[in-house]
């Protein structure tokens, strides 16, 4: 689905991934990474990373340089750690917003 929240089926796993394998209905926010070490990450709080968190639209990826197109991309690399399962089922263009508008009220909400 185009836009910045992703959804999409994982079409490769690495060797350290848990929860995820290939075939499965997975999405992403507006964050596809961050630099897992600085403190603000390592409290779970990514979108104040100390060095800047990597975007779905627009960043440069920390991996290879190149730029994030978000759901324009023809594939894109995330660590499993800013993925969501998503069930089977469910509506996709009803799904992917609650990745952005979703969380973004109900994020405030829950704190």
């Amino acid at each position: 689905m185009p836009g910045h929240e992703i959804i999409g089926r994982v079409t490769n796993v690495g060797p350290d991934v848990t929860r995820f394998k290939q075939g499965d209905l997975v999405g992403v926010g507006c964050m596809v990474d961050s630099c897992p070490h600085c403190s603000a990450c390592k409290q779970g709080l990514e979108q104040y990373c100390e060095e800047g968190p990597t975007f779905t639209y627009n960043s440069k990826d920390r991996t290879d340089n190149t730029t994030t197109f978000g759901g324009y991309s023809e594939r894109i690399i995330v660590p499993e750690k800013f993925l969501l399962q998503i069930p089977e089922g469910l509506d996709l263009k009803g799904a992917a917003p609650l990745l952005c508008a979703g969380i973004t009220t109900w994020s405030p909400l829950r704190h």
